[in-house]
């Protein structure tokens, strides 16, 4: 006699975003599969679409309306849920008949819409996918890196972001439950682990950084230990969003031993102390450099990515050339920067000074090009060297690209390899850097 199985009803994921709604996409995929959902990777197969939206900036919300707009005329039975969910009632008006809008984080209330939309075929040959708690779950990022989101929310109170509205205050995760997790994607095939968090130096403060036993050792919650604890299982571990606390230099030091990776995102996001005091973020540009210094001394090879907001208000042509001229002494790696956008909600929409749109886009301009300018030389730096990479993908030339210990996915940039054709993604790679531009690497494996 042959088993017959009920179909398990489908669900399509669009998910928009930083990294970290990229997670809660994750976490609620792993539990929908948990439940004996199966996957779309379409409109059509679906049976529900979820949209996991951003509402960070105007220009993200336009994003986000135009996913659930698409999805609503390709298939019509749509979830939307993530940070733009705090505006329920905008996008009820504009989109009556989605089945339901949750905000950030909150799973349960997802998960109960798509089971109310498409009630799940229970079945033990269907529910074979763990919970995320369990330290394992599905991954919308290729198997051979991960993120790994070690808190949520912000302390924070910047003028211009709204995040902690969206996300709520600070709220660390168990260090035991983040190892655990940790310890399973490596487990699992992943060779590096990318730590985010609205502000990741800030871990376990809201803990009171707390001690707590994880097999038979006592553990602190706080970044310097969990990092250290990281750096023990076997991939590279790449740190974003820190912001730059005292305690930061404790992670140059685990960089000195191979521990973490030799790479600080830090989004300074001025320099000028004028702009920095009406952002409400700290204002001594002098310390921050000579911090810089200290940190290069300590790893020469470190590598600075950042992101700068042009044209805030009262931003004036002076600030903007000492952004410039700091840009120049501090010689950071990579940056990006953003057009300042009004966002709903923010406190700086009610600061004088707006600088008009053209002005941000020439500055734009300016900063992007002054930007690329070192890059380029901090790139060159490093031809003629023999550097780790770890492989992204490979074609059928022989050719391949990756990443260095410089670079994290999607943001930074590339190593662009020759005759690599015995290396296969997930590979860490010693090749051999042959030439540069103002984004990538290009050299051949010492060795395929």
């Amino acid at each position: 006699m042959t088993l017959v199985l009920d179909t398990a009803p489908k669900i399509g994921m669009v998910s928009l975003g930083c990294p970290k709604a990229l997670v809660d996409s994750e976490r609620i995929l792993t539990q929908l599969r948990a439940d004996g959902y199966a996957l779309s990777g379409d409109y059509a197969g679906a049976d529900v679409v979820i949209v996991n939206t951003c509402g960070f900036l105007d220009s993200a919300k336009a994003e986000s309306l135009e996913a659930i707009g698409e999805a609503m005329a390709a298939n019509g039975q749509v979830i939307v849920t993530g940070c733009m969910g705090h505006e329920a009632d905008s996008i009820r008006a504009r989109f009556p008949d989605v089945l339901a809008v949750t905000g950030p984080q909150q799973y349960d209330d997802v998960v109960g819409a798509v089971r109310a939309a498409a009630p799940p075929v229970k079945s033990a040959y269907l529910d074979l996918v763990p919970a995320k708690d369990s330290g394992a779950g599905l991954k919308l990022t290729p198997r051979h890196y991960s993120y790994l989101k070690i808190s949520e929310g912000c302390d924070h109170r910047c003028a211009f972001c709204i995040i902690p509205s969206l996300r709520g205050d600070l709220a660390s995760r168990p260090p035991a439950a983040i190892l655990r997790e940790a310890a399973a994607l490596v487990a699992g095939g992943t060779r590096e682990l990318l730590v985010i968090a609205q502000d990741t130096s800030a871990y376990g403060v809201d803990l009171r950084h707390e001690t707590s036993m994880l097999g038979g050792r006592p553990l602190r919650a706080h970044i310097t230990d969990l990092a250290r604890e990281l750096g023990q299982l076997g991939a590279w571990v790449r740190l974003h969003y820190i912001y730059p606390y005292p305690h930061v230099d404790q992670l140059i030091g685990l960089m000195q031993q191979g521990l973490v990776l030799p790479y600080l995102d830090i989004p300074f996001q001025h320099a000028s102390p004028a702009v920095l005091r009406a952002m409400r973020r700290p204002a001594n540009d002098a310390k921050v450099l000579d911090r810089i210094r200290k940190w290069r001394e300590m790893v020469p090879d470190l590598a600075l990515r950042s992101t700068f907001v042009l044209g805030f208000p009262g931003e004036t042509d002076a600030d903007f050339q000492y952004l410039l001229d700091w840009l120049g002494e501090a010689q950071i790696d990579r940056a990006g920067a953003f057009k300042y956008e009004a966002v709903e909600g923010a406190a700086a929409n009610a600061l004088p000074g707006a600088v008009p749109e053209d002005v941000k886009e020439a500055r734009w301009h300016r900063f992007m090009a002054a930007q690329a300018a070192i890059s380029e030389q901090r790139l060159a730096m490093k031809v003629g060297r023999d550097i780790e990479v770890l492989i992204d993908a490979v074609d059928d030339d022989g050719g391949a690209s990756g990443r260095s210990k410089y670079d994290a996915p999607e943001i930074d940039g590339e190593v662009h390899l020759r005759d690599a054709g015995g290396l296969a993604v997930g590979d860490i790679a010693l090749v051999r850097i042959e030439e540069s531009d103002e984004t990538d690497l290009f050299g051949v494996p010492l060795q395929t």
